[in-house]
């Protein structure tokens, strides 16, 4: 109800988690590792899959004889259908387990990325696109779920933040794809590769049993006697009990990750028009600037803010980063060298990605425990949809603000993309860092013991799972896997 939510908006004293990281690492089973990875993967192919048209923007617009600017409707429309991908997938992960239909989900994706790269028309093109946004959209919500469900509470720190930088590895890789094979090959070559490498994790996805979580629950279930048709309808009450208590922390959800996708599109989206525009590089050396923004510095940040978490609390270690960003928001946007402006995209990109790392985890944990899949998948892809316009915004601001530079001996007027970066990453990181102090944070939560929302009961906060704290999951993974 909305006064218990506005209770947990006061900030608290964090909390230390407990236990050796050291011992929870040696804790960690095969099976645990191989959900782990299965789900970074699946997250991973998420990035090369979509960065699959952004990297090809150029030969895809001389293909269908469009321009560059029609070719980028193709990035729209698979941005607003994703957040239909999070409903209908997420939905099915919270009632028939986290494994499935993940593995649906990917091979869906194998199958329009391959597509894709069959189609002779723009309007096929774009019909593609479309239905790979739904596609798309699910994978999110069923990766972190799966990722992080099963590892040691002393773990999900590290955990998110690796996990939430696979998408940095996935853009490396189609980076790579694209300057190596597509070079020789032509633009389809990188959507028939990632085709390739989505249906090799729905295969890996497959060969890993699944979650100890919904082993348990279905155990249980069994043991009552509980048939197909029932379990259906038990998940749709709980599902609108769980709607009638959280309405407003769903909200609150979607206004956090609307603010963390504006801060990572501002700052991402227009970095090599920025750099070419208006500091004059070329477009090889702004190409290799935005791939090591993307991927060395991300990592970095999304892994050390990730563990930091576990010890500092999750808002805190987010609210901390995005004054870091804030701070040397001058050393982006002042310097004209390439050294001095990659150092301040370094810090810059720290911080943000850093926050990024934080966010699988306290969205899981912030969560209502039975909804672990739907609730952040939805929310994550409602803001990606809200902040969608990130790129237009800065655009139009760069149209209104100018600058002056040398270029080639002449002195030229253009977008002043600077100080449009400047402000709008400011003022982000300002909102950021509101909401994320006003908002929930559940640390350490044990989500995992909870019933499942096919379970009497699973809407509600408090419903611990039967016999949950008897039951370890250690001994349930090798049930799974046996």
């Amino acid at each position: 109800m909305a006064p218990r939510f506005l209770r947990s908006l006061i900030p608290r004293r964090e909390q230390r988690a407990p236990g050796s990281l050291l011992d929870a690492f040696r804790s960690l089973t095969l099976v645990q590792w191989a959900q782990f990875w299965s789900g970074w993967l699946a997250w991973t192919c998420d990035a090369i899959d979509f960065f699959a048209v952004s990297l090809t923007v150029a030969p895809l617009a001389a293909q269908f004889g469009k321009s560059n600017t029609q070719i980028t409707y193709a990035l729209t429309l698979t941005l607003l259908f994703r957040s239909v991908g999070a409903i209908v997938f997420g939905i099915l992960s919270d009632r028939f387990g986290r494994k499935w239909p993940l593995v649906f989900n990917l091979l869906l994706c194998s199958i329009l990325e391959l597509g894709t790269g069959f189609v002779n028309t723009f309007q096929q093109f774009l019909a593609l696109r479309a239905l790979f946004g739904v596609a798309m959209g699910g994978i999110w919500g069923l990766s972190a779920s799966s990722a992080l469900e099963n590892m040691p509470v002393e773990l999900r720190g590290i955990g998110s933040g690796v996990l939430q930088e696979g998408y940095a590895v996935g853009y490396l890789i189609a980076a790579v794809i694209n300057l190596t094979l597509v070079a020789q090959h032509g633009w389809r070559v990188l959507f028939w590769t990632g085709a390739g490498i989505s249906f090799f994790a729905a295969v890996v996805r497959s060969l890993v049993p699944e979650s100890a979580f919904f082993l348990r629950a279905k155990e249980q279930e069994r043991a009552r006697g509980t048939n197909t048709s029932q379990k259906t309808k038990i998940f749709i009450k709980e599902t609108k009990e769980m709607l009638k208590t959280h309405w407003l922390l769903c909200i609150y959800a979607v206004v956090l990750m609307t603010g963390f996708n504006f801060m990572s599109h501002g700052s991402q989206d227009l970095y090599p028009t920025y750099l070419e525009t208006t500091k004059g590089f070329t477009a090889h050396n702004a190409t290799i600037a935005t791939i090591i923004s993307n991927c060395v510095r991300s990592y970095s940040g999304g892994a050390i803010a990730g563990w930091a978490s576990q010890y500092i609390g999750r808002r805190l270690t987010i609210v901390k980063l995005m004054f870091f960003s804030a701070a040397f928001i001058p050393l982006w946007v002042l310097p004209s060298s390439f050294s001095a402006l990659s150092a301040g995209a370094f810090c810059i990109q720290v911080g943000v990605q850093g926050a990024w790392g934080v966010i699988p985890i306290q969205l899981a944990e912030m969560s209502p425990p039975a909804f672990r899949a739907t609730f952040p998948g939805v929310a994550y892809q409602l803001g990606n949809m809200i902040s969608s316009a990130s790129a237009t915004i800065e655009s139009t601001g760069g149209d209104h603000l100018k600058t002056t530079i040398m270029k080639n001996g002449v002195l030229t007027v253009v977008q002043d993309y600077a100080t449009v970066q400047a402000i709008f990453i400011g003022v982000v990181a300002a909102f950021v860092v509101i909401v994320t102090i006003i908002g929930p944070e559940n640390h350490g939560s044990h989500f995992e013991a909870h019933k499942a929302a096919f379970e009497e009961g699973g809407g509600r906060d408090d419903a611990i799972a039967d016999n949950a704290s008897q039951t370890s999951f250690r001994e349930v993974d090798e049930k799974g896997s046996a």
